[in-house]
């Protein structure tokens, strides 16, 4: 019997509209579908293909052990995800072997700061993994303010929020345009970082990027120090044009 393929399907920023007609393809004729979720919810990726699967669709919930309980610098973290990840795809492989294919719904583009390129680095060797790009949530983002995010030789820079005040502001004053993802928790450190890289009245946020309650904000003008967690920031770059 022929070893099942993998596929890491990307699902796009948010709106259904936005998915490439083979991701939207290979998600309607799954029969095995796999994707990340926080415990006890029911997952972004899963809720946005929800009007795609099949009713028959066997659904395989990869729920991560932890999300923000332990530091990133704590050893621990890594420890305790990658067991998950191969525990995870332990599950994946008894499948796979069986000669079933799976589908796993990614958010944004499977290769952008996604979880599935840690199932793609443990399979790839041993099946066949197929990958299925997607616009990604900054790319949504930058296109909500409808402004272009660079012009001619601009270099673009996209920085994580989990990352220290001083890297973030040092980055941030290298660099002609700007993309900052991972906010939620850390809004108030990257605000201040802004602040120390003299962008802060230069910057939008975006909050939930192409989906029905998007909301595009000068950063300037925004008042409290919570964001949701689908928040991107972006400064845009203002370099030469004809």
């Amino acid at each position: 019997m022929s070893m099942g393929s993998l596929y890491g399907v990307g699902l796009g920023p948010g709106d259904i509209d936005l998915l490439s007609v083979r991701a939207d393809r290979l998600v309607r004729n799954a029969k095995i579908i796999a994707y990340f979720r926080k415990a006890g919810k029911k997952g972004q990726a899963r809720r946005l293909a929800d009007p795609l699967m099949h009713v028959d669709a066997l659904e395989i919930p990869m729920e991560y052990p932890v999300t923000t309980e332990i530091p990133l610098d704590d050893p621990r973290y890594n420890k305790v995800l990658g067991q998950f990840y191969e525990d995870t795809c332990a599950t994946l492989r008894t499948h796979l072997d069986a000669g079933r294919d799976i589908v796993v719904l990614c958010e944004g583009d499977p290769f952008f700061y996604g979880s599935f390129m840690h199932l793609h680095s443990r399979l790839m060797a041993d099946y066949n993994v197929e990958v299925v790009p997607a616009i990604t949530g900054m790319s949504g983002a930058w296109t909500a303010t409808n402004q272009p995010i660079t012009w001619g030789d601009d270099i673009l820079t996209v920085l994580m929020g989990t990352l220290d005040q001083d890297t973030l502001t040092a980055s941030m004053k290298s660099t002609d345009a700007l993309v900052v993802m991972k906010i939620g928790t850390n809004f108030p450190k990257v605000r201040q970082a802004l602040n120390d890289a003299n962008l802060y009245d230069r910057a939008w946020m975006v909050q939930y990027a192409t989906m029905p309650d998007q909301k595009v904000t000068k950063l300037s003008e925004f008042e409290g120090d919570k964001v949701p967690y689908f928040t991107i920031i972006v400064v845009h770059g203002q370099g030469r044009r004809p």
